[in-house]
């Protein structure tokens, strides 16, 4: 593994050259990629709405691949989600919390707010941060906190809990990182995300789907266990998958 902090430094040409978050590389950069790849292809998460660079960069790249439908009907993009990158299921059966969430300070937190007491309308356990750098609120449903907390932590956190909580931003139907956390950890999702209902992964045991204005959480949706989804549904969202769908499907040829 090299790390490669300028364009020189790639050496020989390659087969291709991916770029995930291209729209924070300038024009001029992304062009000179063409040097160094025989094909170049980028990955967003992102949509153009909150991120509007990436209609700047589209034109640069062969191919473009986007979580986002709508970016990918309007900019005539491919198609690909996020990925399962952690699926090292744990055997513990005795949840601390039935509900974790963890997000930096956003719009959500008015929506996150709703849940929260809901949650607590219901006495259904749960742990929710909320991250402020300028925190100096306090709330009796939500934990502010102004110091990141480990990755080694929060991933101790969701072993700890039984379903985790998934809210999207506003205009945004991608299906975010979260989501495919619940997945490969094979733990329940709560989610704001609608259009969740689409994929061939959604079940209804394991997924329950909320609205944000007024979200209901019942009791019930905790009393049955997770049911595993197919073996070939489930591939198709490793990494592996993943490289499957941008890399090996997109045209290009490897000698």
């Amino acid at each position: 593994k090299k790390i490669i902090e300028k364009l020189e430094e790639i050496g020989e040409k390659q087969d291709i050259i991916l770029v995930i978050k291209g729209d924070f590389i300038d024009i001029e950069s992304v062009k000179n990629l063409k040097k160094y790849g025989k094909k170049t292809i980028a990955y967003f998460n992102d949509n153009t709405k909150r991120c509007p660079k990436i209609i700047n960069v589209i034109p640069h790249f062969d191919e473009v691949f986007s979580f986002e439908k709508e970016d990918c009907k309007k900019y005539n993009l491919k198609f690909a989600t996020n990925w399962i990158y952690n699926n090292s299921t744990s055997n513990n059966n005795k949840f601390e919390y039935q509900v974790f969430n963890i997000i930096s300070k956003d719009k959500r937190v008015s929506i996150l707010s709703k849940i929260a007491n809901n949650l607590k309308l219901n006495d259904i356990s749960y742990k929710i941060f909320v991250y402020d750098k300028n925190c100096k609120k306090k709330t009796p449903t939500i934990e502010y906190i102004n110091k990141h907390i480990p990755l080694s932590e929060v991933e101790e956190y969701i072993n700890k809990t039984q379903v985790l909580l998934d809210v999207n931003r506003k205009g945004q139907i991608g299906l975010t990182f979260r989501v495919f956390e619940s997945l490969g950890l094979h733990k329940k999702l709560i989610t704001t995300n609608s259009d969740i209902v689409n994929y061939d992964f959604y079940n209804p045991n394991n997924i329950l789907v909320i609205d944000e204005k007024k979200p209901i959480i019942p009791p019930s949706f905790f009393e049955k266990e997770y049911e595993k989804i197919p073996d070939n549904i489930f591939k198709k969202y490793t990494l592996n998958g993943w490289i499957e769908n941008v890399i090996y499907n997109s045209g290009t040829k490897f000698n």
